[in-house]
Protein backbone atom coordinates (compact mmCIF):
# COMPACT_ATOMS: atom_id res chain seq x y z
CA UNK A 1 0.00 0.00 0.00
CA UNK A 2 1.40 3.38 -1.04
CA UNK A 3 2.06 5.65 1.97
CA UNK A 4 -0.10 8.76 2.27
CA UNK A 5 1.71 11.89 1.19
CA UNK A 6 1.46 14.55 3.88
CA UNK A 7 0.48 18.10 2.95
CA UNK A 8 2.77 20.75 4.36
CA UNK A 9 1.19 23.65 6.26
CA UNK A 10 3.44 26.53 7.27
CA UNK A 11 2.49 28.79 10.20
CA UNK A 12 4.25 32.15 10.25
CA UNK A 13 4.15 32.86 13.99
CA UNK A 14 3.85 31.23 17.38
CA UNK A 15 0.08 31.01 17.81
CA UNK A 16 -2.14 29.85 20.69
CA UNK A 17 -2.59 26.09 21.06
CA UNK A 18 -6.16 26.26 19.74
CA UNK A 19 -4.81 27.00 16.27
CA UNK A 20 -2.25 24.23 16.31
CA UNK A 21 -4.86 21.80 17.61
CA UNK A 22 -7.21 22.67 14.75
CA UNK A 23 -4.46 21.85 12.25
CA UNK A 24 -3.34 18.74 14.12
CA UNK A 25 -6.77 17.15 13.64
CA UNK A 26 -5.98 16.71 9.97
CA UNK A 27 -4.06 13.45 9.83
CA UNK A 28 -2.70 14.22 6.36
CA UNK A 29 -1.13 17.57 7.36
CA UNK A 30 2.45 18.17 8.44
CA UNK A 31 2.70 21.48 10.31
CA UNK A 32 5.83 23.62 10.35
CA UNK A 33 5.92 26.82 12.40
CA UNK A 34 8.11 29.87 12.87
CA UNK A 35 8.52 29.45 16.60
CA UNK A 36 8.70 33.06 17.71
CA UNK A 37 6.43 35.86 18.91
CA UNK A 38 8.22 38.26 16.57
CA UNK A 39 7.39 38.62 12.85
CA UNK A 40 9.17 36.17 10.62
CA UNK A 41 11.94 37.71 8.44
CA UNK A 42 11.19 37.76 4.72
CA UNK A 43 13.94 35.27 3.85
CA UNK A 44 12.77 32.83 6.51
CA UNK A 45 9.19 33.18 5.29
CA UNK A 46 10.21 32.38 1.73
CA UNK A 47 12.19 29.39 2.97
CA UNK A 48 9.35 28.15 5.15
CA UNK A 49 6.60 28.47 2.57
CA UNK A 50 8.56 26.68 -0.16
CA UNK A 51 6.61 23.60 -1.21
CA UNK A 52 3.80 24.28 1.27
CA UNK A 53 0.22 23.33 0.46
CA UNK A 54 -1.26 25.67 3.08
CA UNK A 55 -0.15 28.92 4.72
CA UNK A 56 -1.48 30.31 8.01
CA UNK A 57 -0.29 33.91 8.25
CA UNK A 58 -0.82 37.18 10.13
CA UNK A 59 -1.30 40.81 9.14
CA UNK A 60 2.42 41.51 9.30
CA UNK A 61 3.15 38.88 6.64
CA UNK A 62 3.06 40.34 3.13
CA UNK A 63 1.91 37.67 0.71
CA UNK A 64 2.95 39.08 -2.66
CA UNK A 65 4.01 37.68 -6.02
CA UNK A 66 7.55 37.03 -4.82
CA UNK A 67 6.35 34.96 -1.88
CA UNK A 68 3.85 33.07 -4.03
CA UNK A 69 6.65 32.26 -6.47
CA UNK A 70 8.76 31.01 -3.57
CA UNK A 71 5.87 28.83 -2.38
CA UNK A 72 5.48 27.12 -5.72
CA UNK A 73 2.61 25.32 -7.37
CA UNK A 74 1.69 23.25 -4.30
CA UNK A 75 0.11 26.19 -2.46
CA UNK A 76 -3.65 25.69 -2.42
CA UNK A 77 -4.93 27.76 0.52
CA UNK A 78 -3.92 30.84 2.51
CA UNK A 79 -5.59 31.51 5.85
CA UNK A 80 -4.97 34.81 7.60
CA UNK A 81 -5.62 35.19 11.32
CA UNK A 82 -7.29 38.54 10.76
CA UNK A 83 -10.29 40.32 9.34
CA UNK A 84 -8.21 42.58 7.10
CA UNK A 85 -6.73 41.19 3.89
CA UNK A 86 -4.80 44.20 2.62
CA UNK A 87 -1.54 42.33 3.24
CA UNK A 88 -2.55 39.75 0.63
CA UNK A 89 -2.00 40.32 -3.10
CA UNK A 90 -5.54 39.24 -3.95
CA UNK A 91 -5.27 39.73 -7.70
CA UNK A 92 -2.12 37.59 -7.88
CA UNK A 93 -3.70 35.01 -5.59
CA UNK A 94 -6.78 35.00 -7.81
CA UNK A 95 -4.69 34.30 -10.91
CA UNK A 96 -3.24 31.20 -9.26
CA UNK A 97 -6.57 29.81 -8.06
CA UNK A 98 -5.49 29.82 -4.42
CA UNK A 99 -8.22 29.80 -1.79
CA UNK A 100 -8.20 32.38 1.00
CA UNK A 101 -9.66 32.15 4.49
CA UNK A 102 -10.02 34.81 7.18
CA UNK A 103 -11.62 35.18 10.61
CA UNK A 104 -14.37 37.81 10.74
CA UNK A 105 -15.98 38.98 13.98
CA UNK A 106 -13.50 37.16 16.20
CA UNK A 107 -12.19 40.34 17.86
CA UNK A 108 -15.29 42.54 17.67
CA UNK A 109 -16.10 42.47 21.38
CA UNK A 110 -12.47 42.63 22.51
CA UNK A 111 -11.76 45.60 20.24
CA UNK A 112 -14.89 47.43 21.37
CA UNK A 113 -13.91 46.84 25.00
CA UNK A 114 -10.44 48.18 24.29
CA UNK A 115 -11.94 51.28 22.68
CA UNK A 116 -14.10 51.86 25.75
CA UNK A 117 -11.09 51.39 28.03
CA UNK A 118 -9.06 53.93 26.07
CA UNK A 119 -11.94 56.39 25.95
CA UNK A 120 -12.75 56.24 29.66
CA UNK A 121 -9.16 56.35 30.88
CA UNK A 122 -8.43 59.27 28.56
CA UNK A 123 -11.58 61.24 29.44
CA UNK A 124 -10.93 60.85 33.15
CA UNK A 125 -7.19 61.54 32.62
CA UNK A 126 -6.20 58.38 34.47
CA UNK A 127 -2.74 57.96 32.87
CA UNK A 128 -1.82 61.52 33.91
CA UNK A 129 -3.29 61.12 37.39
CA UNK A 130 -1.52 57.82 38.04
CA UNK A 131 1.76 59.34 36.89
CA UNK A 132 1.26 62.25 39.30
CA UNK A 133 0.81 59.79 42.17
CA UNK A 134 4.01 58.01 41.17
CA UNK A 135 6.14 61.14 40.90
CA UNK A 136 4.78 62.82 44.02
CA UNK A 137 2.69 65.44 42.24
CA UNK A 138 -0.47 64.54 44.14
CA UNK A 139 -0.54 66.07 47.62
CA UNK A 140 -4.20 66.58 48.51
CA UNK A 141 -7.60 66.82 46.87
CA UNK A 142 -8.13 69.97 44.80
CA UNK A 143 -11.51 70.81 43.23
CA UNK A 144 -10.05 71.82 39.85
CA UNK A 145 -7.12 69.41 39.69
CA UNK A 146 -7.13 66.76 36.94
CA UNK A 147 -10.67 67.54 35.82
CA UNK A 148 -11.63 65.32 32.92
CA UNK A 149 -14.43 65.20 30.39
CA UNK A 150 -17.78 63.50 30.98
CA UNK A 151 -19.64 61.41 28.41
CA UNK A 152 -23.16 62.29 29.55
CA UNK A 153 -25.03 64.60 27.13
CA UNK A 154 -22.07 64.57 24.76
CA UNK A 155 -21.82 64.07 20.99
CA UNK A 156 -19.89 60.99 19.90
CA UNK A 157 -18.67 60.64 16.32
CA UNK A 158 -17.83 57.16 15.03
CA UNK A 159 -15.91 56.79 11.79
CA UNK A 160 -16.99 53.40 10.49
CA UNK A 161 -20.28 52.03 11.83
CA UNK A 162 -19.42 48.42 11.04
CA UNK A 163 -19.47 45.54 13.50
CA UNK A 164 -16.90 47.15 15.79
CA UNK A 165 -18.38 50.63 15.48
CA UNK A 166 -21.81 49.30 16.41
CA UNK A 167 -20.38 47.34 19.34
CA UNK A 168 -18.76 50.52 20.64
CA UNK A 169 -21.96 52.55 20.25
CA UNK A 170 -23.90 49.82 22.03
CA UNK A 171 -21.55 50.05 25.00
CA UNK A 172 -21.73 53.84 25.02
CA UNK A 173 -25.54 54.12 25.12
CA UNK A 174 -25.85 53.57 28.90
CA UNK A 175 -23.57 56.57 29.48
CA UNK A 176 -26.33 58.91 28.33
CA UNK A 177 -24.85 60.03 25.03
CA UNK A 178 -27.00 62.82 23.63
CA UNK A 179 -26.11 62.39 19.97
CA UNK A 180 -24.34 59.82 17.82
CA UNK A 181 -22.80 60.85 14.50
CA UNK A 182 -21.21 58.46 12.03
CA UNK A 183 -19.60 58.48 8.63
CA UNK A 184 -18.56 55.83 6.14
CA UNK A 185 -18.91 54.77 2.52
CA UNK A 186 -22.68 55.06 2.67
CA UNK A 187 -25.52 55.48 5.19
CA UNK A 188 -26.48 52.42 7.25
CA UNK A 189 -30.01 53.30 8.39
CA UNK A 190 -30.89 49.88 9.81
CA UNK A 191 -27.80 49.68 11.98
CA UNK A 192 -27.95 53.37 12.90
CA UNK A 193 -31.56 53.13 14.07
CA UNK A 194 -30.51 51.31 17.25
CA UNK A 195 -28.54 54.38 18.35
CA UNK A 196 -30.53 57.06 16.48
CA UNK A 197 -27.22 57.84 14.83
CA UNK A 198 -27.00 60.51 12.15
CA UNK A 199 -25.00 59.96 8.95
CA UNK A 200 -22.86 63.04 8.28
CA UNK A 201 -19.84 64.07 6.25
CA UNK A 202 -16.38 63.59 7.71
CA UNK A 203 -15.79 67.36 8.15
CA UNK A 204 -19.14 67.73 9.95
CA UNK A 205 -18.31 64.82 12.25
CA UNK A 206 -14.93 66.36 13.06
CA UNK A 207 -16.43 69.77 13.77
CA UNK A 208 -19.37 68.71 15.95
CA UNK A 209 -18.13 65.69 17.94
CA UNK A 210 -16.95 65.89 21.53
CA UNK A 211 -15.44 62.42 21.23
CA UNK A 212 -14.25 60.89 17.96
CA UNK A 213 -13.64 57.15 17.62
CA UNK A 214 -12.06 55.79 14.46
CA UNK A 215 -13.19 52.22 13.82
CA UNK A 216 -13.12 51.92 10.03
CA UNK A 217 -11.32 49.29 8.01
CA UNK A 218 -8.13 49.95 6.08
CA UNK A 219 -8.79 50.82 2.42
CA UNK A 220 -7.17 53.29 0.02
CA UNK A 221 -10.10 55.63 0.75
CA UNK A 222 -9.60 55.59 4.53
CA UNK A 223 -5.83 55.45 4.86
CA UNK A 224 -4.76 58.72 6.42
CA UNK A 225 -8.37 59.94 6.53
CA UNK A 226 -7.82 61.85 9.77
CA UNK A 227 -5.05 64.07 8.54
CA UNK A 228 -3.91 67.58 9.44
CA UNK A 229 -7.02 69.17 7.94
CA UNK A 230 -9.24 66.81 9.92
CA UNK A 231 -7.61 67.71 13.23
CA UNK A 232 -7.85 71.42 12.47
CA UNK A 233 -11.62 71.03 12.03
CA UNK A 234 -12.04 69.41 15.45
CA UNK A 235 -13.26 71.21 18.54
CA UNK A 236 -10.44 72.39 20.77
CA UNK A 237 -12.05 70.34 23.54
CA UNK A 238 -12.47 67.13 21.52
CA UNK A 239 -11.00 63.76 22.46
CA UNK A 240 -9.73 61.55 19.63
CA UNK A 241 -9.52 57.75 19.88
CA UNK A 242 -8.13 55.66 17.02
CA UNK A 243 -8.43 51.86 17.13
CA UNK A 244 -8.11 51.26 13.41
CA UNK A 245 -5.01 49.87 11.77
CA UNK A 246 -3.39 53.22 10.89
CA UNK A 247 -6.50 53.78 8.79
CA UNK A 248 -7.98 56.86 10.36
CA UNK A 249 -5.02 58.57 11.97
CA UNK A 250 -2.31 59.74 9.64
CA UNK A 251 0.66 59.30 11.94
CA UNK A 252 2.98 61.86 10.42
CA UNK A 253 0.89 65.05 10.69
CA UNK A 254 -0.52 64.33 14.15
CA UNK A 255 2.33 65.84 16.09
CA UNK A 256 1.96 69.26 14.47
CA UNK A 257 -1.68 69.28 13.39
CA UNK A 258 -2.83 71.75 16.07
CA UNK A 259 -1.12 74.12 18.47
CA UNK A 260 0.19 72.56 21.65
CA UNK A 261 -2.65 71.90 24.06
CA UNK A 262 -5.43 72.60 21.52
CA UNK A 263 -6.64 68.99 21.44
CA UNK A 264 -6.96 67.88 25.07
CA UNK A 265 -6.49 64.17 24.51
CA UNK A 266 -5.71 61.67 21.79
CA UNK A 267 -5.12 57.94 21.82
CA UNK A 268 -3.70 56.29 18.73
CA UNK A 269 -3.91 52.52 19.00
CA UNK A 270 -3.43 51.23 15.46
CA UNK A 271 -0.24 51.50 13.44
CA UNK A 272 0.88 50.22 10.06
CA UNK A 273 1.79 47.45 9.99
CA UNK A 274 0.75 46.96 13.61
CA UNK A 275 3.87 48.64 14.89
CA UNK A 276 5.37 52.08 15.38
CA UNK A 277 8.12 52.92 12.94
CA UNK A 278 11.04 55.22 13.66
CA UNK A 279 9.75 58.22 11.69
CA UNK A 280 6.28 58.46 13.28
CA UNK A 281 7.86 57.82 16.67
CA UNK A 282 9.92 60.97 16.24
CA UNK A 283 7.07 63.05 14.79
CA UNK A 284 4.50 62.10 17.41
CA UNK A 285 5.02 64.02 20.61
CA UNK A 286 5.27 61.13 23.05
CA UNK A 287 5.98 63.50 25.94
CA UNK A 288 2.57 65.15 25.79
CA UNK A 289 0.64 63.76 28.77
CA UNK A 290 -2.58 63.92 26.76
CA UNK A 291 -1.21 61.91 23.82
CA UNK A 292 -1.39 58.20 24.58
CA UNK A 293 -0.04 55.53 22.24
CA UNK A 294 -1.37 52.05 22.93
CA UNK A 295 -0.09 48.83 21.34
CA UNK A 296 -2.30 46.34 19.55
CA UNK A 297 -3.65 44.10 22.33
CA UNK A 298 -7.09 43.05 21.16
CA UNK A 299 -7.04 39.35 22.02
CA UNK A 300 -8.61 38.32 25.32
CA UNK A 301 -7.60 35.51 27.62
CA UNK A 302 -9.66 32.35 27.42
CA UNK A 303 -10.56 30.25 24.35
CA UNK A 304 -9.02 31.80 21.24
CA UNK A 305 -11.44 31.61 18.31
CA UNK A 306 -9.18 33.36 15.82
CA UNK A 307 -6.33 30.81 15.76
CA UNK A 308 -8.80 27.92 15.91
CA UNK A 309 -10.85 29.25 13.01
CA UNK A 310 -7.73 30.05 11.03
CA UNK A 311 -6.56 26.47 11.41
CA UNK A 312 -9.97 25.14 10.40
CA UNK A 313 -9.95 27.33 7.30
CA UNK A 314 -6.63 25.82 6.20
CA UNK A 315 -7.94 22.30 6.70
CA UNK A 316 -11.16 23.05 4.84
CA UNK A 317 -9.34 24.65 1.94
CA UNK A 318 -6.95 21.73 1.55
CA UNK A 319 -9.84 19.28 1.67
CA UNK A 320 -11.87 21.36 -0.85
CA UNK A 321 -14.92 20.81 1.31
CA UNK A 322 -18.39 21.48 -0.02
CA UNK A 323 -20.06 24.32 1.90
CA UNK A 324 -22.71 23.28 4.39
CA UNK A 325 -24.64 26.48 3.74
CA UNK A 326 -24.49 29.47 1.45
CA UNK A 327 -25.86 32.97 1.91
CA UNK A 328 -29.08 33.87 0.17
CA UNK A 329 -27.41 35.94 -2.52
CA UNK A 330 -24.68 33.39 -3.24
CA UNK A 331 -24.74 31.15 -6.24
CA UNK A 332 -23.58 27.57 -6.30
CA UNK A 333 -21.23 25.51 -8.36
CA UNK A 334 -17.65 24.37 -8.44
CA UNK A 335 -14.55 24.77 -10.48
CA UNK A 336 -11.65 27.18 -10.33
CA UNK A 337 -12.42 29.23 -7.23
CA UNK A 338 -10.77 32.26 -5.71
CA UNK A 339 -11.43 33.89 -2.36
CA UNK A 340 -12.66 37.46 -2.41
CA UNK A 341 -15.02 38.24 0.46
CA UNK A 342 -17.71 37.50 3.01
CA UNK A 343 -21.49 37.39 3.13
CA UNK A 344 -21.96 34.70 5.77
CA UNK A 345 -22.98 34.98 9.39
CA UNK A 346 -20.16 36.72 11.21
CA UNK A 347 -18.05 34.59 13.48
CA UNK A 348 -17.38 31.72 11.09
CA UNK A 349 -14.02 31.15 9.47
CA UNK A 350 -14.90 32.02 5.93
CA UNK A 351 -13.63 31.06 2.54
CA UNK A 352 -15.54 32.90 -0.17
CA UNK A 353 -14.73 31.82 -3.66
CA UNK A 354 -15.52 33.07 -7.07
CA UNK A 355 -15.77 31.01 -10.20
CA UNK A 356 -12.83 31.40 -12.52
CA UNK A 357 -15.17 32.50 -15.33
CA UNK A 358 -16.16 35.69 -13.47
CA UNK A 359 -13.31 38.06 -14.15
CA UNK A 360 -14.98 41.42 -13.51
CA UNK A 361 -13.82 41.66 -9.91
CA UNK A 362 -13.88 45.25 -8.73
CA UNK A 363 -11.18 46.94 -6.67
CA UNK A 364 -9.40 44.58 -4.30
CA UNK A 365 -9.71 47.25 -1.63
CA UNK A 366 -13.38 46.29 -1.29
CA UNK A 367 -13.27 42.48 -1.28
CA UNK A 368 -16.21 41.85 1.05
CA UNK A 369 -19.31 42.93 -0.90
CA UNK A 370 -19.97 40.64 -3.88
CA UNK A 371 -22.56 41.98 -6.35
CA UNK A 372 -25.83 40.06 -6.55
CA UNK A 373 -25.42 39.06 -10.19
CA UNK A 374 -22.20 37.13 -9.76
CA UNK A 375 -21.75 33.45 -9.03
CA UNK A 376 -20.40 32.77 -5.55
CA UNK A 377 -19.69 29.77 -3.42
CA UNK A 378 -19.21 30.19 0.31
CA UNK A 379 -17.40 27.74 2.54
CA UNK A 380 -18.07 28.30 6.24
CA UNK A 381 -16.54 25.72 8.58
Amino acid sequence: MRPVRLMKVFVTRRIPPEGRAALARAADCEVEQWDSDEPIPAKELERGVAGAHGLLCLLSDHVDKRLLDAAGANLKVISTMSVGVDHLALEEIKKRGIRVGYTPDVLTDATAELAMSLLLTTCRRLPEAIEEVRNGGWTSWKPLWMCGYGLTQSTVGIIGLGRIGQAIARRLKPFGIQRFLYTGRQPRPQEAAEFQAEFVSTPKLAAESDFIIVACSLTPATKGLCNKDFFQQMKTTAVFINISRYTGAAQAPWGTSKPRGAVPAAVIQGFLPHGLSVSPRAELNLQRPTSQLAPAQKYSKGPKRGPRLGGKAVRAGLACQVPRSTPSRAGSGSGGLIAVGSQVTMGSPVLLYRRAGCNDLSSTSEPFRPPVHQAWVCLAV
